[in-house]
C-alpha cells in the first residue's frame, strides 16, 4: 500500500516550534501583490526580534569622549573664582536661584560647559565634568559670615557682567574680586549708625508720631546700633545681640516717658526700633528660595529669621516684665493708623517712605545711585500702602500689593539704571515692615491674650516678601521687551557704537 505524502501546513497556520524561525520570504512581494495585514505585523515583529548579522562598525576605544576643557590649573582657577563670587552674593542676601544661575553662566562663559552647582544655606559646591577619561573636579566654598554691604554686591555684579561680555580675563577678574572683598566700607561706621537712627525717625513719622517722637526714635535706635556693634566685637552670637537690642529699645522708651522728659507715646518709639532691627533679616531671600524650589536653603534662612525674631521678642518681653515689676505704667499700643488722604498726609507718607528706604540703603553702605533708586521705591511702596489702607483694604493685602509694585518697578528699572534689584527690593519694603504689629502682639501675649496679632505680623512679613518676588517675576518679560525695543530704536547714534550682537541689560 503506497503511503500518502504529508500535506503541507496552511500558510496561516503556525506550530509552536516554528516561533523560533523567521518567516520565509513571500514570493508574492516580488510581483507587487499586497500582503495581508497580519503577515506585515508578523514580519515587523521578526525584524525587531532578530539580531543583526552584518558587520558592526569598529569602536575606537582610545578616543576621548566628553568636552574639551582647558588645562587643570585653569579649571581650578575658574572654579575658585565663581565660588568666591557666589559667596559674596550669598553673604549679601541673594537667593539660591540667583547664585546658581550666576555660577552656571560664568562657568559656561569661561570654558567649563558641563558643571553642576549645589547651593545650600552655608556652602556652595561646584562640580566640573571633564569627560570619560578624567575624573570630575569638585570645589566647595563655605559661607561663614553675613553682612549688609550693597556696594560690595554691586561691584561684584559689575564684575560678573564684564566676565560674561569677555571684557576682562580670568586672572584680572580674580585680582579685582580680591580687591572688592578686602576693600573697606565706602562710609565710616558712624554714618551707618546715623542712618539707622534716621530710618527709625522716618518710621515714627509713618506710624503717626509727632513732636519729639521721631527725635527720640532716632537717638534710641542709634544707641541700639552702637550697643550691637560693641557686642559684635566681643563675638557674641547674633541671637543675643537681638535680645539686647529689643531690651534696650523697649526699656529706654518706657523710661523716658515715665521720667516725664518728653511727652510722647513709647509704643511708637519701640515699634520704630523693632522695624530697624527687623530690617536686616533675610525674609525676602527665604521666600524666594522656597518659591523657586531651593527648600534646604529656604529652611535655613527661615530658621535664621525665626531665631532672630525670637531673640527680639525675648528682649522686648523681658523689658516689659521689668517695667511691670517696677510699677512703671505702659501706654497701650495703638492700632495701625490709617493715613489721611489729604495733600499733607500723602506728602508726609511719601517723604517718610523715601527717607526710611534711603536711610536703610545708606546704612547698608549703598552708593548714591542705588540710594536714590531705593528712595523712590520706598516712596512708591509707602504711598501705595497708605492709599490701599485708606480705601479699606486689610494690612496684609495692602502690604502684598505695595511690595509687588516695588518688586515690579525695581525689576524693570534697576538693571537699566545699573542698580542691583535686590537693593531696590529690600530697601523699598523696609518702611512697611510690621514693627508696630509685632509690638502689639507682644503686648497681647504679656497681658495673657492670644497670638492672633503676632501671627498677623508674621503674615504681613510673608506678604511683603512674596509680593517682591512676584513683582520681580512679572518684570522679566517687560524687561526683555524693553531691551528689544531699545535695540530697534537705538540708531542713528551721535556718539559711541551700539553692539547689537549683545543683549543690553
Amino acid at each position: 500500500m503506497k503511503l500518502r505524502p504529508r500535506a503541507r501546513t496552511a500558510p496561516n497556520r503556525r506550530h509552536a516550534w516554528q516561533i523560533l524561525e523567521a518567516p520565509a520570504e513571500d514570493q508574492s512581494d516580488k510581483h507587487g501583490r499586497r500582503q495581508p495585514q497580519s503577515r506585515k505585523s508578523s514580519r515587523r515583529a521578526w525584524h525587531i526580534l532578530e539580531a543583526p548579522t552584518g558587520e558592526l562598525p569598529v569602536v575606537d576605544t582610545t578616543a576621548t569622549m566628553g568636552p574639551q576643557l582647558p588645562d587643570e590649573a585653569t579649571v581650578h582657577l575658574v572654579l575658585d573664582l565663581v565660588l568666591r563670587i557666589g559667596e559674596v552674593q550669598m553673604a549679601s542676601g541673594a537667593g539660591a536661584s540667583d547664585v546658581t544661575a550666576t555660577i552656571l553662566a560664568l562657568t559656561r562663559a569661561l570654558g567649563l560647559p558641563h558643571c553642576e552647582v549645589d547651593v545650600i544655606f552655608t556652602s556652595i559646591t561646584v562640580s566640573c565634568h571633564r569627560g570619560s577619561e578624567l575624573s570630575p573636579v569638585t570645589a566647595v566654598r563655605v559661607v561663614r559670615s553675613r553682612s549688609l554691604d550693597y556696594t560690595r554686591l554691586s561691584d561684584t555684579e559689575r564684575l560678573v557682567q564684564k566676565l560674561l561680555r569677555n571684557r576682562i580675563s580670568t586672572e584680572d577678574a580674580y585680582t579685582e574680586l580680591h580687591q572688592i572683598t578686602n576693600a573697606k566700607h565706602p562710609y565710616p561706621r558712624w554714618v551707618s549708625t546715623l542712618a539707622w537712627g534716621g530710618m527709625a525717625g522716618f518710621i515714627t513719622l509713618l506710624l503717626g508720631g509727632t513732636g519729639w517722637a521721631p527725635f527720640i526714635s532716632f537717638v534710641i535706635s542709634a544707641v541700639v546700633d552702637r550697643v550691637g556693634r560693641r557686642l559684635n566685637r566681643l563675638q557674641l552670637p547674633f541671637f543675643f545681640q537681638q535680645v539686647a537690642g529689643g531690651f534696650v529699645a523697649t526699656l529706654a522708651a518706657i523710661g523716658i516717658v515715665n521720667l516725664d522728659f518728653f511727652p510722647l507715646q513709647p509704643t511708637l518709639v519701640v515699634a520704630a526700633a523693632l522695624t530697624v532691627l527687623l530690617s536686616g533679616l533675610s525674609t525676602v531671600s527665604a521666600v524666594q528660595d522656597a518659591i523657586t524650589g531651593y527648600y534646604v536653603t529656604a529652611a535655613g534662612r527661615t530658621l535664621e529669621v525665626v531665631l532672630m525674631s525670637a531673640g527680639l521678642i525675648t528682649g522686648v518681653a523681658f523689658a516689659i516684665s521689668i517695667a511691670n515689676q517696677l510699677g512703671a505704667p505702659i501706654a497701650p499700643p495703638p492700632t495701625a493708623a490709617v493715613p489721611d488722604v489729604t495733600a499733607v498726609g500723602v506728602l508726609i507718607t511719601l517723604v517718610a517712605g523715601c527717607g526710611a528706604a534711603a536711610c536703610f540703603a545708606l546704612a547698608s553702605y549703598s552708593k548714591l545711585r542705588p540710594l536714590l533708586v531705593a528712595a523712590i521705591a520706598g516712596g512708591v511702596g509707602a504711598g501705595s500702602y497708605g492709599l490701599l489702607l485708606a480705601t479699606g483694604a486689610s494690612p496684609i493685602i495692602a502690604s502684598a500689593v505695595a511690595a509687588t509694585l516695588v518688586g515690579f518697578g525695581g525689576g524693570v528699572l534697576s538693571r537699566r539704571l545699573q542698580v542691583t534689584p535686590l537693593v531696590v527690593a529690600v530697601s523699598g519694603i523696609t518702611p512697611l515692615l510690621p514693627g508696630l504689629a509685632t509690638y502689639r502682639g507682644l503686648s497681647d501675649l504679656a497681658d495673657g491674650g492670644s497670638m492672633g496679632t503676632l501671627m498677623g505680623a508674621i503674615a504681613i512679613g510673608l506678604a511683603l516678601a512674596a509680593g517682591v518676588v512676584l513683582g520681580e517675576f512679572l518684570a522679566q518679560p517687560v524687561r526683555t521687551g524693553l531691551g528689544r525695543l531699545e535695540r530697534k530704536l537705538s540708531g542713528p547714534r551721535l556718539a559711541g557704537p551700539l553692539d547689537t550682537g549683545q543683549r543690553l541689560e
